[in-house]
């Protein structure tokens, strides 16, 4: 049986406590002999920034390089509010994304029927929800060139960012895109302002050359962002994939995130390129939530955007789909069997602590794995 090398960064905030119910998986994956995880742990964010004053160790890099996968919790948090900009706890995660190559950001947005009263819109807006938005996640306005803020005297001050992008990220990221549209519902859905934007303009026109070249069994169509975000909030589920910009997928991604109920549902895997020679790629997976300070070291944290973004790890990095449908399916029982988390707590439903729900998720898994 391979060996895969996990490295876990559980970070900052609620980070190490949903970590710990990812942990509590992988071990009783490894004692049932269904598959074989080396983990190691790291330090990111601030609490790289405390130990080595920077948001990522080179060790700590060398280890991301040499994983088959990481496994990401959160960082950031007001104790780090005032430290350089260039170590900021955010910027450990960032350069993970760019040094390793990864582009393609895939979010899922699911509504389980037991929470569909939990979303902000009417359960039949919602219900059976099940999209994918894929971000691009290493170009754009978050990494070109000039950023830059200038004096220009009698206390006014010009800020640049630089919204850049070549052929080959577009036609990159709408690869990624349309090959997940073809183990879904077959459509695709690409959103940018080709109105406004240069940028946009040229999005538009090289996803309709990859399409038109390689993609023509897929249906494809084209809508400016900002629509797209009054669409997502009116009606959802007439979209199965949307592939937009760095930008952009930030936005709509937090907006898909809503739809379902809460942050503390969802999770997202980011992927490089897959290697000629390995066929493997690398790869990041993470829950979209914060790190809450808030609640941290109090155990009120919803470990599921974790443990199903470990799920997310088992499907895209390690072609355990079946295992990964277990995960699923062992959260939709336990949130059908009424156990919630503060966050998405309702009434007549009965709470339960980040460990009550982690270990309700494995028992199960354990039952569906019989």
């Amino acid at each position: 049986m391979a060996t895969h090398k996990l490295l876990l960064l559980p970070g900052d905030g609620i980070g190490p406590e949903v970590m710990g119910e990812v942990q509590r998986l992988i071990d009783w994956i490894n004692a049932q002999g269904i598959a074989k995880f080396e983990t190691e742990q790291g330090l990111v964010g601030g609490s790289a920034y405390d130990a080595h004053k920077v948001s990522i160790s080179e060790g700590d890099m060398d280890k991301a390089k040499a994983a088959d996968a990481i496994i990401f919790g959160a960082v950031g948090g007001p104790k780090w509010d005032s430290v350089p900009y260039e170590v900021r706890p955010e910027a450990g995660l960032l350069r993970l994304r760019k040094d390793l190559g990864l582009f393609a950001n895939l979010r899922p947005a699911v509504c389980y029927p037991a929470l569909a009263e939990a979303s902000s819109l009417k359960r039949e807006a919602v219900e059976g929800l099940d999209i994918m938005i894929v971000r691009e996640l290493t170009g754009g306005v978050y990494f070109g060139e000039p950023k830059t803020i200038t004096d220009l005297g009698n206390g006014q001050k010009r800020a640049i960012d630089t919204q850049v992008y070549d052929t080959y990220e577009i036609e990159r990221i709408g690869r990624v895109a349309f090959d997940l549209a073809r183990k879904r519902r077959n459509k695709v859905t690409s959103m940018e302002k080709r109105n406004v934007m240069k940028s946009g303009v040229l999005w538009n026109e090289v996803m309709t050359a990859v399409h038109a070249r390689e993609y023509k069994d897929v249906t494809l169509e084209h809508q400016l962002a900002d629509s797209g975000g009054m669409m997502l909030v009116k009606a959802p589920k007439q979209f199965d994939v949307i592939v937009t910009d760095n930008l952009f997928g930030d936005m709509l991604s937090d907006i898909a995130a809503m739809l379902t109920g809460s942050l503390g549902m969802l999770p997202s895997a980011s992927l490089g390129e897959i290697d000629a020679k390995t066929k493997k790629r690398r790869s990041l997976f993470e829950p979209v939530h914060g790190s809450a300070p808030d609640i941290a070291g109090q155990s009120l944290a919803n470990p599921i955007a974790m443990i199903s973004s470990f799920g997310m790890a088992l499907r895209y990095s390690f072609d355990m789909g079946a295992l990964a449908d277990k995960v699923d399916a062992a959260i939709a029982a336990v949130l059908a069997s009424g156990l919630r988390t503060a966050d998405i707590k309702s009434e007549g439903t009965t709470a339960a602590s980040t460990t009550q729900m982690g270990e309700a998720i494995l028992k199960e898994l354990q039952k569906l794995h019989a």
